[in-house]
């Protein structure tokens, strides 16, 4: 019951959420597009809807949307049955918090025991993991209805050096909803697709440098990278423990950071609510090299943000071109240690030399990209007991964390903006993917949250603005990225164009 009180707490950023044209559940009256998580409670705590209604009506846009999207790999069988269980604990006032009886969807790379977990790879699309995931568990002890996993970058696009975003060999291609032979980028794809077409209210997704916060940004959705460790990684399908987390996606501020509060596991709900910019100081991170169109979203943003009261500076967080040389050969001797870690736990290729001869001798896991060269360099990468490795970890993990907390502390800032992600290119499997975004690696290589939020589009494909702070200032984050929506606000629903 004390989670209740968080819906209460922000409700008031639920009122006046802009409009959309609707994403109609039928017989509900309700335009799931901008529905948010305390409007949803509070109609069911007045008997005007059932969890069981609203997950049928997301069955429902799944059947109908989907196939133009390929954004869900499979459905829970158990979804209507964990909907009814809900609708009992709210007639009996039970109810265990916000989440209670909300449809999420969860990538594939979050073990669950009663459905396939695969990360996208033929190799693990044999039995399901013996047990969920710990955020999981934590989804359903709060009343989730856990409504099916959502397809993915194969292996979290750690396999080829020139991968396709949102491609998998047990999923296929993911398109953008918004303008679908275009791309939905990084590994969280079919999550963000999802949450942007509306067929789950929200999504979790994984990200180790960009993946969840780039989808959200080129998907027109919210997407929240927690701070290293408040989320646990126990059950995810790994690329490295050193920067791996999982996070909310979602339509909306308020229901990522409702979500991040069952995520997390214990402790009171922090989330603060609404907060106004005024008075506020942003740095302004320029990024030039993603075109002048992007940088015309930001300068919009930033006019905005001095409209409604915040100080808005430009910086140039040092470091970034020797963070782009360090960090992937340390995701790489990392890799080979957790995914040889994770394999050990699953029916399936042993090790990371097996997975590579998988793939190998496996047809269709070539029939996008070939290359496997991320795998090859891995398992020649030196051992993470290798004192050359240490080096490389410890530097990278400095100059990242100093990268930002230097600036913060040099302009005294209470965050630094930045875009997310340039306008979605068309997919291409022989050419890969056109990803050159700097904007998230230092806080994913730190460990330190960020968040991005819809900005503005080009035509019709959507820009994020990224958010990033210091550690552990998730909800505090969460609570400015709230004020940012409230300002900009740029989210509207897609129209699946075939083309543009």
């Amino acid at each position: 019951m004390r989670r209740l009180g968080a819906v209460m707490l922000v409700t008031a950023l639920a009122i006046g959420f802009p409009g959309s044209p609707p994403a109609e559940a039928h017989g509900l009256g309700i335009d799931l597009d901008s529905a948010t998580i305390p409007q949803l409670q509070d109609r069911m705590a007045r008997g005007q809807l059932s969890a069981t209604a609203l997950t049928g009506a997301y069955l429902r846009r799944i059947r109908d949307v989907d196939p133009r999207v390929h954004a869900v790999l499979r459905t829970d069988p158990t979804a209507l049955a964990q909907a009814a269980a809900s609708d009992v604990r709210h007639r009996t006032g039970a109810v265990r918090g916000p989440l209670d009886g909300i449809p999420v969807l969860l990538k594939d790379n979050i073990d669950t025991r009663e459905m396939p977990t695969t990360a996208g790879s033929l190799a693990l699309a044999g039995p399901p993991p013996d047990a969920d995931a710990v955020l999981v568990t934590r989804l359903r002890a709060a009343g989730a209805v856990v409504l099916g996993k959502t397809n993915l970058s194969e292996w979290a696009n750690f396999r080829a050096e020139r991968p396709t975003s949102g491609w998998s060999a047990v999923g296929g291609q993911t398109n953008n909803p918004y303008v679908l032979d275009r791309n939905p980028c990084g590994s969280s794809a079919g999550s963000a697709a999802a949450v942007a077409a509306s067929l789950s209210q929200v999504a979790i997704g994984t990200e180790t440098d960009g993946s969840i916060v780039c989808p959200a940004g080129m998907n027109g959705v919210v997407g929240h990278k927690p701070s290293l460790g408040v989320v646990s990684g126990t059950g995810v399908v790994p690329i490295s423990s050193e920067q791996d987390t999982a996070g909310p996606m979602a339509r909306n501020v308020v229901d990522a950071a409702l979500t991040l509060s069952v995520l997390r596991g214990a402790g009171p709900d922090p989330f603060p609510g609404p907060e106004s910019l005024r008075g506020k100081r942003i740095g302004l991170w320029r990024l030039p090299e993603l075109g002048p169109d992007v940088d015309a979203v930001l300068t919009g943003a930033a006019e905005r943000f001095r409209a409604a009261g915040a100080e808005v500076v430009e910086v140039t967080p040092p470091h970034q071109d020797r963070l782009a040389e360090l960090e992937m050969p340390a995701l790489l001797s990392e890799f080979h240690r957790d995914i040889d870690a994770y394999l050990a736990t699953r029916r399936g290729p042993r090790d990371l030399a097996e997975l590579i001869e998988f793939n190998r001798t496996h047809p269709r896991e070539r029939s996008c990209f070939a290359g496997q060269e991320l795998f090859e360099r891995a398992l020649a990468a030196p051992p993470t007991t290798d004192p050359r490795y240490r080096a490389i970890r410890a530097e990278l993990t400095d100059l990242a964390r100093r990268s930002i907390d230097d600036t913060l502390a040099a302009h005294h800032l209470d965050a630094i903006a930045a875009p997310t992600n340039p306008p979605a290119w068309t997919t291409d499997c022989r050419r890969g993917d056109n990803d050159i975004i700097p904007s998230s690696t230092p806080a994913a290589v730190a460990g330190y949250p960020s968040v991005s939020v819809p900005a503005g589009s080009i035509g019709e494909l959507p820009v994020g603005l990224l958010l990033t702070a210091g550690d552990r200032q998730d909800f505090r984050l969460l609570s400015l990225a709230s004020a940012a929506e409230r300002v900009l606000p740029a989210r509207r629903p897609p129209r699946y164009l075939p083309t543009g």
